[in-house]
């Protein structure tokens, strides 16, 4: 089969993917709860015009879910393909080049919020159904799509949402699109992601902020005692100092090592690409391992006293930092939090009143690198980029996907087409139109492998 759209097709769907990014779908802004309804109407109008038999928009307490299904044969396997057209907020908009609402093309690349993460991803599986129904008026498997509208707030009203439609969104494999490529021209399948515990630690001193001069070396300072604090979560060797983080790692295979080394991996390529000085992995472990098989503890912020233009001699009298760790499988977000807490309360100096508050939490996931499912991934990129595509882990965390496998009871295929570069989160966020056009022949592919996998259920 011809694995190349027709230049019309391809011009069409392009328009397809600008008219979604022109919808500033932005969940966490309550003003633009009616744009994130706009942009779910043009999601299922796009899945209706792809061919999909039953599409419906369906509320949450939250913002909706846009479903979507495609009935071939009750015995042939069905994939559940899941997806978000929440974006992020476009802050800081001086530093986009182009408006970030309206989509420009320069380079070969779509430049708009929510290029790459997650519409121009997952608008891929849909423009794959409007191929394959044009081309062969079926699809060789059943199909349920759920693209959701809260992903960049946590995705809240997911789970109970799995919970309430199970029997409707039964399946034997989750393809999800929401992760990026190993690098240019060398896509990657993910078969595991790390889990999230993140915290704030609040420490108040005196009532209100000090002169240093009159009250320095009598009274404590939560900024200095934060800072002591923190430099003891880790040691020289970038290893978690908190008595129990470690105990429940699963470490990572020597097939895996063996496998990590086979890629080739240059930390001074790296290095000079995210422009330090130094890479500081753990002791023992690669900085490619560490960013994405290890567990880690880092401080995502820091905020004490006067931090203004010139000098103000001032004692603070409260001191926050927030800290994240990525979690690695076997470590719960809720054992980690409470080791945390405990270990933080008891190296604070009694002077202080110390406060912990967990945030929020993921757990961490994980598939055999040789799952069946994995595998009908893998064919379908060796049949439109003519390569092995690379197997490995993502050190970021994707929460949802622990819950399709919790609630749903599903393997799992993360195949991305963005790249780590497309400024995902930032300004000036852009897709690869190739990649866009090479994502839709991928699904294709992965839609025929799929049907033909005798073993999805593993």
């Amino acid at each position: 089969m011809s694995h190349t759209l027709t230049e019309s097709r391809k011009a069409t769907y392009l328009e397809d993917l600008k008219t979604l990014l022109r919808i500033p779908s932005v969940s966490t802004d309550p003003n633009r709860k009616d744009e994130v309804k706009r942009c779910a109407d043009e999601v299922a109008r796009q899945m209706k015009e792809a061919g999909l038999q039953e599409v419906e928009i369906i509320s949450t307490p939250g913002h909706p879910v846009v479903y979507g299904e495609y009935k071939t044969d009750p015995d042939a396997p069905t994939a559940l393909v899941y997806g978000h057209y929440d974006v992020q907020p476009e802050d800081p908009i001086e530093l986009w080049t182009s408006p970030p609402f309206e989509p420009t093309l320069r380079d070969g690349k779509l430049f708009a919020r929510g290029a790459t993460d997650d519409k121009g991803q997952f608008l891929c599986h849909i423009k794959a159904v409007a191929s394959m129904l044009e081309e062969e008026k079926t699809l060789p498997l059943n199909l349920k799509f759920i693209i959701e509208g809260e992903e960049e707030i946590g995705s809240p009203h997911l789970a109970p949402f799995l919970e309430a439609h199970k029997e409707k969104l039964a399946a034997d494999v989750l393809v999800v699109s929401d992760s990026a490529m190993y690098a240019p021209d060398q896509p990657s399948i993910v078969y595991g992601l790390r889990g999230l515990a993140y915290l704030q630690i609040d420490l108040k001193g005196a009532d209100s902020d000090l002169h240093s001069g009159v009250f320095g070396g009598a009274v404590p300072n939560p900024a200095l005692e934060l800072a002591r604090i923190l430099a003891q979560l880790k040691d020289q060797d970038e290893k978690v100092t908190v008595p129990g983080f470690y105990d429940k790692v699963e470490d990572m295979s020597v097939q895996e090592r063996q496998a990590y080394a086979a890629l080739g991996f240059d930390p001074e390529e790296f290095r000079a690409g995210v422009g330090v000085k130094q890479l500081t992995p753990e002791k023992g472990y690669n900085a490619l391992e560490g960013r994405t098989a290890r567990p880690t503890l880092e401080v995502n912020g820091l905020l004490s006293g006067y931090t203004g233009e010139g000098a103000k001699t001032v004692l603070p009298a409260k001191a926050m930092a927030k800290i994240s760790c990525r979690l690695v499988p076997n470590q719960e977000p809720d054992e980690i939090a409470r080791l945390l807490e405990a270990h933080i309360q008891k190296i604070c100096h009694p002077s202080m009143e110390c406060k912990v508050t967990r945030m929020h939490g993921g757990h961490p996931w994980i598939t055999p690198p040789d799952h069946p499912a994995l595998e009908a991934a893998a064919e379908a990129v060796r049949a439109v980029f003519n390569k092995e595509p690379v197997r490995i882990r993502e050190g970021g965390s994707i929460p949802i996907v622990i819950d399709f496998q919790k609630i749903l009871g599903l393997p799992g295929i993360l195949l991305g087409y963005g790249l780590n570069d497309e400024n995902l989160h930032a300004p000036n966020e852009h897709f690869r139109v190739e990649n866009f056009y090479k994502g839709i022949e991928i699904s294709k592919e992965l839609f025929r492998a799929l049907a033909k996998s005798q073993s999805l259920a593993g």
